[in-house]
Order: C-alpha cells, then structure tokens, then sequence
C-alpha cells in the first residue's frame, strides 16, 4: 500500500468533523472534488480526552477512498498504540503515533513499515521538532500538531510555522503534516515554511459547502 513517491501539497479532510449521517455522500463529493487522502483521527480518552473512530469505521472509509485510488491516513492517539496499530492497518495507507505516547517509538515505527504502511511520528505542540531527527531513518511524515490534541475546532497556535521551518532545516527530505486549526487564512504560513500535508476538519466539514472549501484549500496548498 506503500505509494511511492509520496504525494506532496496535499489537503486531508478529516473525517472526525464529518455530519456522520451524511458521511457517504460528503466522501463521494470530496473524492469527485479530488481530495485523495482522508484523514482518521483515533483517540482513546485516556491519551486525549476524546474518544473517537475505531476500526471498524476505518475499513469502511477504505472501501470507497481505495476505489478511487485515494489513501487513509490513521492518525492513533492513544496509549499504547502498538496493538492499535495492527488493528488498523488492514484499512490504512499510512499510520502516526505521537512520540509521547510511547518509550519505544523506533518499534512502532518499524511496526508500521512492517504493514506495508507509511509510518509518521506525531508531536504535540510542547514537544521540541529535534525530536524526531534520531529517528528520521524509519519515518515517512512528521505530524506536527498545531493545536493541544483531542478536539476539533480549536485555534491554530501561531508558533507553528517557526516549527515547521525549524523541523525542514533538521529533515529537508520528510514529509511534513499540519494538523490542527488549518484553514484559508492558516494554511499559507505553513506551506512557505515548508509543510506537505495539510489536515483541515473544521474548514472543510463544517462549511456550507465542504467541496468548494476543500477546493480553495487545495488550491492554496500549491506553492507558486
């Protein structure tokens, strides 16, 4: 399942802000819209305090995301992410586990690669970007977060670009994914500092139109 190369000036709608009763329907016309990696937030309610998609809600995305040649990307916040990783790879094309949630993220990360699977490291805003540098060898993408995570909606913090710039210096070739906060006005910053992947849940799912929002979105994600 492993692309290659990786997509680069990417938009991922996350499904965690989808109308669930309506989520076919939103996925078709994003897909007909060209989004072609969709976003799965996991949460446990112990690691964040929200408590999210299992599964089982994954496989089912795959079904018509696969069909249309697009990718899952499995975004796991939670404790012990290991087993959670074997659970969700049958549906997924790319896994992050944050780098707090366990003393041996080299392992997991092997353990994702292991799936057939890109294999991404995910920092909290607290946690320095040098992190992640001993362990470039094994990573695919590096999933910075912009906001606290556990919930959508919230402020993109401003010192994420200075983040991401840094993050470019230590690794020129890793991709690196935005999320948290992202929209119209946010976007820009983190593409000039030198981001690849951009998360957007609220911005998209939550507009009158999420098509035409992810349109704009993607059409600012590509560099001049």
């Amino acid at each position: 399942m492993n692309p290659e190369p990786i997509p680069r000036a990417e938009v991922l709608p996350s499904v965690m802000s989808a109308d669930f009763l309506r989520l076919g329907d939103q996925v078709a016309g994003l897909l007909k819209a060209g989004a072609r990696i969709f976003h799965v937030d996991v949460m446990d309610a112990h690691f964040v305090p929200n408590l999210t998609l299992g599964p089982g809600f994954a496989e089912a995305l795959a079904a018509p995301v696969h069909a249309a040649g697009g990718l899952i990307d499995v975004h796991l916040m939670v404790e012990r992410p290991g087993p959670m990783v074997d659970a969700f790879a049958g549906a997924a094309d790319a896994i992050s586990i944050h780098i707090e949630a366990d003393p041996h993220p080299a392992r997991l990360l092997e353990q994702i690669r292991e799936h057939g699977c890109l294999a991404g490291l995910s920092l909290n805003p607290g946690t320095p970007v040098v992190a992640a540098a001993p362990l470039g060898a094994g990573l695919d993408y590096v999933n910075l977060m912009a906001v606290s995570p556990g919930y959508a909606g919230q402020s993109f913090r401003t010192e994420t670009p200075g983040r991401v710039a840094e993050l470019r210096t230590l690794m020129p070739d890793v991709v690196i994914q935005v999320d948290g906060g992202v929209d119209i006005a946010t976007l820009p910053g983190v593409r000039d500092a030198g981001a690849d992947w951009f998360v957007s849940a609220s911005a998209i799912f939550r507009a009158p139109d999420p098509c035409a929002a992810y349109d704009a979105l993607r059409s600012a994600a590509v560099r001049a």
